[in-house]
């Protein structure tokens, strides 16, 4: 697409639109979502002293998912530094109730040694191994109490095949109400971004999804209702498209 810009006029490829309008204002977003990704704008928040490496947008989203569902169980595969289990586990302990449950292949030592020590430890667990191998699933089960509301959150490896695995394994943990989100998305966006591959247009969480509720009745693609919005805004700024499924039955 071709983009400029003169006084309050937005014009994109050839189509001139007011500056201050929803359609303006959603072109610039993606926009804005591509540069920031390529320049690692995620890759500058922590959370209580451990980088997130999400959005804000993203985190709050969840954050009011969350509060609405009171979750017993949050599953994160893919922990990295650590901050977004962090967030779940801060969420838990404001809500007094449920806890986090990380799953990470390669939990570096130091990353290990702050999350084994941090004084929210009370309120999450981590478990080391391949969010697919069936001992780490089993693992996961084992946290699982019949009566508990589970939220799975997957954040790992965020190629096409590891996704659908990923979508087909947790499935069975999601209750019904609550929600299977596949982070990450917006790599389908970003084929042409100078730190993006080409590949990326089929090799991405938005296609194992699609894919996932071919085979899955029990699920449908449904963004939780916005819980307060006085704004004209109805579209997500976001690096999770087409993420957040909905458990039915």
């Amino acid at each position: 697409m071709h983009y400029s810009l003169d006084e309050e006029v937005l014009t994109v490829d050839g189509k001139q639109l007011p500056l201050y309008s929803e359609e303006a204002f959603a072109h610039l977003s993606k926009l804005w979502l591509k540069v920031g990704w390529n320049l690692r704008y995620h890759y500058t928040f922590t959370w209580m002293g451990q980088p997130a490496l999400q959005l804000p947008e993203d985190l709050i989203r969840l954050q009011e998912v969350i509060w609405a569902l009171k979750p017993d169980l949050i599953v994160e595969t893919g922990v990295a530094f650590g901050g977004s289990l962090l967030f779940y586990a801060t969420l838990c302990q404001a809500m007094n109730k449920g806890r986090a449950l990380g799953v990470d292949v390669a939990l570096r030592d130091p990353n290990r040694s702050v999350l084994e020590n941090h004084p929210l430890k009370p309120w999450f667990e981590c478990i080391d191994g391949s969010s697919t191998d069936p001992e780490t699933l089993e693992q996961v089960s084992s946290y699982v109490k019949q009566t508990d509301t589970v939220l799975v959150i997957l954040d790992s490896n965020h190629s096409y095949n590891h996704v659908l695995r990923e979508l087909m394994s947790f499935a069975p943990f999601v209750t019904p109400g609550s929600y299977l989100i596949a982070t990450d998305g917006i790599k389908k966006d970003l084929t042409d971004a100078p730190r993006g591959k080409a590949h990326w247009s089929w090799d991405n969480p938005c296609a194992a999804v699609r894919d996932f509720l071919k085979e899955r009745s029990d699920f449908i693609l449904e963004p939780p209702e916005r819980r307060y919005n006085r704004s004209l805004i109805r579209e997500s700024v976001t690096h999770f498209p087409e993420a957040w499924l909905k458990k039915i039955s």
